[in-house]
Protein backbone atom coordinates (compact mmCIF):
# COMPACT_ATOMS: atom_id res chain seq x y z
CA UNK A 1 0.00 0.00 0.00
CA UNK A 2 2.81 2.35 0.90
CA UNK A 3 4.36 1.81 -2.51
CA UNK A 4 1.06 2.51 -4.27
CA UNK A 5 0.64 5.79 -2.35
CA UNK A 6 4.05 6.96 -3.56
CA UNK A 7 3.29 6.00 -7.14
CA UNK A 8 -0.16 7.60 -7.24
CA UNK A 9 0.82 10.78 -5.36
CA UNK A 10 3.94 11.45 -7.43
CA UNK A 11 2.03 10.75 -10.64
CA UNK A 12 -0.80 13.10 -9.67
CA UNK A 13 1.68 15.87 -8.79
CA UNK A 14 3.54 15.52 -12.09
CA UNK A 15 0.27 15.56 -14.04
CA UNK A 16 -0.81 18.75 -12.26
CA UNK A 17 2.50 20.42 -13.21
CA UNK A 18 2.09 19.38 -16.84
CA UNK A 19 -1.43 20.79 -16.85
CA UNK A 20 -0.05 24.13 -15.63
CA UNK A 21 2.35 24.20 -18.60
CA UNK A 22 -0.42 23.38 -21.09
CA UNK A 23 -2.67 26.01 -19.52
CA UNK A 24 0.08 28.62 -19.90
CA UNK A 25 0.55 27.64 -23.54
CA UNK A 26 -3.16 27.95 -24.26
CA UNK A 27 -3.31 31.33 -22.50
CA UNK A 28 -0.61 32.57 -24.90
CA UNK A 29 -2.04 31.03 -28.05
CA UNK A 30 -2.73 34.54 -29.38
CA UNK A 31 0.45 36.18 -28.06
CA UNK A 32 2.68 37.33 -30.91
CA UNK A 33 5.99 35.50 -31.10
CA UNK A 34 5.23 33.17 -28.15
CA UNK A 35 7.14 29.90 -28.03
CA UNK A 36 5.26 26.93 -26.56
CA UNK A 37 6.82 25.35 -23.46
CA UNK A 38 7.77 21.67 -23.66
CA UNK A 39 7.58 19.43 -20.59
CA UNK A 40 8.89 15.97 -19.80
CA UNK A 41 8.88 13.54 -16.88
CA UNK A 42 12.00 12.60 -14.93
CA UNK A 43 12.60 10.29 -11.98
CA UNK A 44 14.01 11.89 -8.82
CA UNK A 45 15.15 9.80 -5.81
CA UNK A 46 13.63 10.88 -2.51
CA UNK A 47 16.49 12.27 -0.43
CA UNK A 48 15.24 12.38 3.14
CA UNK A 49 16.30 10.87 6.43
CA UNK A 50 14.67 7.55 7.15
CA UNK A 51 13.42 6.93 3.60
CA UNK A 52 14.22 3.81 1.63
CA UNK A 53 16.66 4.07 -1.26
CA UNK A 54 13.99 2.63 -3.53
CA UNK A 55 11.70 5.64 -3.11
CA UNK A 56 11.60 7.61 -6.36
CA UNK A 57 9.27 10.48 -7.24
CA UNK A 58 8.14 11.27 -10.78
CA UNK A 59 8.53 14.98 -11.49
CA UNK A 60 7.66 17.20 -14.42
CA UNK A 61 10.64 19.14 -15.76
CA UNK A 62 10.94 21.74 -18.48
CA UNK A 63 12.44 20.40 -21.70
CA UNK A 64 12.84 23.86 -23.16
CA UNK A 65 10.49 25.33 -25.71
CA UNK A 66 9.32 24.78 -29.24
CA UNK A 67 11.64 26.56 -31.69
CA UNK A 68 9.35 26.22 -34.70
CA UNK A 69 8.26 29.44 -36.39
CA UNK A 70 4.69 30.60 -35.84
CA UNK A 71 2.35 31.83 -38.59
CA UNK A 72 3.18 35.25 -40.04
CA UNK A 73 0.35 37.66 -40.83
CA UNK A 74 0.44 41.02 -42.58
CA UNK A 75 -0.67 43.97 -40.46
CA UNK A 76 0.39 46.94 -42.59
CA UNK A 77 1.54 48.74 -39.41
CA UNK A 78 4.91 50.40 -39.87
CA UNK A 79 6.10 49.55 -36.35
CA UNK A 80 5.38 45.83 -36.74
CA UNK A 81 8.14 43.49 -37.83
CA UNK A 82 8.50 39.73 -38.20
CA UNK A 83 11.73 37.78 -38.48
CA UNK A 84 12.07 35.58 -41.54
CA UNK A 85 13.23 32.14 -40.51
CA UNK A 86 15.64 31.87 -37.59
CA UNK A 87 16.67 34.80 -35.43
CA UNK A 88 15.60 37.00 -32.53
CA UNK A 89 15.01 40.63 -31.64
CA UNK A 90 16.84 41.88 -28.55
CA UNK A 91 15.26 43.93 -25.75
CA UNK A 92 16.67 45.28 -22.52
CA UNK A 93 15.45 43.18 -19.59
CA UNK A 94 14.44 44.79 -16.27
CA UNK A 95 17.73 43.58 -14.72
CA UNK A 96 19.68 45.52 -17.34
CA UNK A 97 20.73 42.48 -19.33
CA UNK A 98 19.58 41.32 -22.74
CA UNK A 99 16.52 39.21 -23.47
CA UNK A 100 15.43 37.72 -26.78
CA UNK A 101 11.97 37.88 -28.29
CA UNK A 102 10.18 37.05 -31.53
CA UNK A 103 7.41 39.55 -30.78
CA UNK A 104 7.89 42.42 -33.23
CA UNK A 105 4.86 44.47 -32.14
CA UNK A 106 6.90 47.59 -31.39
CA UNK A 107 5.58 50.86 -29.97
CA UNK A 108 6.86 54.30 -29.08
CA UNK A 109 7.22 55.49 -25.51
CA UNK A 110 6.39 59.07 -24.53
CA UNK A 111 10.04 60.08 -24.96
CA UNK A 112 10.26 58.47 -28.41
CA UNK A 113 12.08 55.32 -27.28
CA UNK A 114 11.22 52.24 -29.32
CA UNK A 115 9.82 49.62 -26.94
CA UNK A 116 8.56 46.05 -27.27
CA UNK A 117 5.15 44.68 -26.41
CA UNK A 118 6.18 44.23 -22.76
CA UNK A 119 7.30 47.86 -22.53
CA UNK A 120 11.01 47.00 -22.64
CA UNK A 121 13.43 49.09 -24.76
CA UNK A 122 14.32 47.52 -28.10
CA UNK A 123 18.08 47.41 -28.52
CA UNK A 124 20.17 48.34 -31.53
CA UNK A 125 23.87 47.71 -32.02
CA UNK A 126 24.46 50.83 -29.88
CA UNK A 127 21.74 50.72 -27.23
CA UNK A 128 18.07 51.81 -27.17
CA UNK A 129 16.57 53.41 -30.27
CA UNK A 130 14.97 56.86 -30.16
CA UNK A 131 12.54 58.04 -32.84
CA UNK A 132 12.12 61.79 -33.55
CA UNK A 133 8.66 63.20 -32.77
CA UNK A 134 5.94 63.07 -35.45
CA UNK A 135 8.07 60.94 -37.74
CA UNK A 136 7.07 58.01 -39.94
CA UNK A 137 9.09 54.89 -39.18
CA UNK A 138 10.51 52.61 -41.85
CA UNK A 139 12.06 49.23 -40.98
CA UNK A 140 14.37 47.73 -43.59
CA UNK A 141 14.92 44.05 -44.30
CA UNK A 142 18.28 44.17 -42.48
CA UNK A 143 16.73 45.84 -39.41
CA UNK A 144 17.71 49.37 -40.34
CA UNK A 145 15.27 51.89 -38.85
CA UNK A 146 14.70 55.16 -40.67
CA UNK A 147 12.55 58.10 -39.60
CA UNK A 148 10.97 60.53 -42.03
CA UNK A 149 9.48 63.80 -40.88
CA UNK A 150 7.23 66.03 -42.98
CA UNK A 151 8.88 67.27 -46.20
CA UNK A 152 12.22 65.83 -45.11
CA UNK A 153 14.22 62.89 -46.51
CA UNK A 154 14.38 59.81 -44.28
CA UNK A 155 17.29 59.57 -41.86
CA UNK A 156 18.67 56.43 -40.24
CA UNK A 157 18.12 56.49 -36.47
CA UNK A 158 19.35 53.01 -35.62
CA UNK A 159 19.53 49.38 -36.59
CA UNK A 160 17.76 46.57 -34.77
CA UNK A 161 20.09 44.17 -33.03
CA UNK A 162 19.28 40.86 -34.71
CA UNK A 163 20.84 37.69 -33.32
CA UNK A 164 20.69 33.99 -34.08
CA UNK A 165 22.33 31.97 -31.27
CA UNK A 166 22.34 28.19 -31.20
CA UNK A 167 18.93 26.88 -30.05
CA UNK A 168 20.61 24.57 -27.53
CA UNK A 169 22.10 27.61 -25.76
CA UNK A 170 18.72 29.27 -25.16
CA UNK A 171 16.58 28.96 -22.05
CA UNK A 172 13.26 30.50 -21.07
CA UNK A 173 13.26 31.98 -17.58
CA UNK A 174 10.46 32.14 -14.98
CA UNK A 175 9.56 35.59 -16.34
CA UNK A 176 8.87 34.06 -19.76
CA UNK A 177 11.86 35.75 -21.39
CA UNK A 178 14.39 33.88 -23.50
CA UNK A 179 18.05 34.32 -22.68
CA UNK A 180 21.34 32.68 -23.49
CA UNK A 181 22.28 30.27 -20.71
CA UNK A 182 24.81 32.03 -18.53
CA UNK A 183 23.49 35.51 -19.33
CA UNK A 184 26.04 36.38 -22.01
CA UNK A 185 24.91 38.87 -24.68
CA UNK A 186 24.33 37.43 -28.14
CA UNK A 187 26.41 38.49 -31.11
CA UNK A 188 24.82 40.29 -34.06
CA UNK A 189 24.02 38.14 -37.08
CA UNK A 190 23.95 40.11 -40.36
CA UNK A 191 22.15 37.24 -42.10
CA UNK A 192 18.92 37.62 -40.09
CA UNK A 193 16.17 39.32 -42.12
CA UNK A 194 12.88 40.91 -41.10
CA UNK A 195 9.62 41.74 -42.83
CA UNK A 196 8.10 45.12 -42.07
CA UNK A 197 4.35 45.49 -41.52
CA UNK A 198 3.97 41.86 -40.39
CA UNK A 199 3.76 39.92 -37.13
CA UNK A 200 4.63 36.36 -36.22
CA UNK A 201 1.97 34.60 -34.17
CA UNK A 202 2.30 32.04 -31.41
CA UNK A 203 3.48 28.56 -32.37
CA UNK A 204 1.12 26.92 -29.84
CA UNK A 205 -0.95 24.14 -31.40
CA UNK A 206 -4.32 24.81 -29.78
CA UNK A 207 -5.94 21.51 -30.82
CA UNK A 208 -2.98 19.47 -29.61
CA UNK A 209 -2.94 21.34 -26.29
CA UNK A 210 -6.67 20.83 -25.75
CA UNK A 211 -6.37 17.10 -26.47
CA UNK A 212 -3.44 16.96 -24.06
CA UNK A 213 -5.47 18.62 -21.30
CA UNK A 214 -8.31 16.12 -21.75
CA UNK A 215 -5.83 13.23 -21.55
CA UNK A 216 -4.24 14.71 -18.44
CA UNK A 217 -7.63 15.08 -16.75
CA UNK A 218 -8.34 11.37 -17.33
CA UNK A 219 -4.90 10.32 -16.11
CA UNK A 220 -5.26 12.49 -13.00
CA UNK A 221 -8.62 10.85 -12.29
CA UNK A 222 -6.94 7.43 -12.43
CA UNK A 223 -4.34 8.52 -9.85
CA UNK A 224 -7.10 9.76 -7.55
CA UNK A 225 -8.92 6.41 -7.88
CA UNK A 226 -5.73 4.59 -6.91
CA UNK A 227 -5.42 6.70 -3.76
CA UNK A 228 -9.08 6.02 -2.99
CA UNK A 229 -8.50 2.29 -3.39
CA UNK A 230 -5.54 2.47 -1.01
CA UNK A 231 -7.71 4.20 1.58
CA UNK A 232 -10.43 1.55 1.25
CA UNK A 233 -7.89 -1.27 1.53
CA UNK A 234 -6.41 0.26 4.67
CA UNK A 235 -9.88 0.57 6.23
CA UNK A 236 -10.64 -3.08 5.48
CA UNK A 237 -7.27 -4.18 6.83
CA UNK A 238 -7.92 -2.23 10.03
CA UNK A 239 -11.33 -3.91 10.39
CA UNK A 240 -9.78 -7.39 9.98
CA UNK A 241 -7.08 -6.63 12.53
CA UNK A 242 -9.66 -5.36 15.02
CA UNK A 243 -11.60 -8.63 14.67
CA UNK A 244 -8.50 -10.66 15.45
CA UNK A 245 -7.93 -8.61 18.58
Amino acid sequence: MDRMIYLAASGAKALAQRQEALTNNLANASTAGFRADLMTFRAVPVQAAGTASTRVMAMEASAGFNHEQGPVSTTGRSLDAAIRGNGWFVVQAPDGGEALTRNGHFQLAADGTLIGAAGLPVLSDGGPITIPPNADVLIGADGTISARQANQPPIQVGKLKLVNPEPASLAKGPDGMVRIAGGEPAADDPLVRVSSGALEGSNVNVVESMVGMIALARQFEIQMKLLSNVEQNEQRAAQLLSLKG
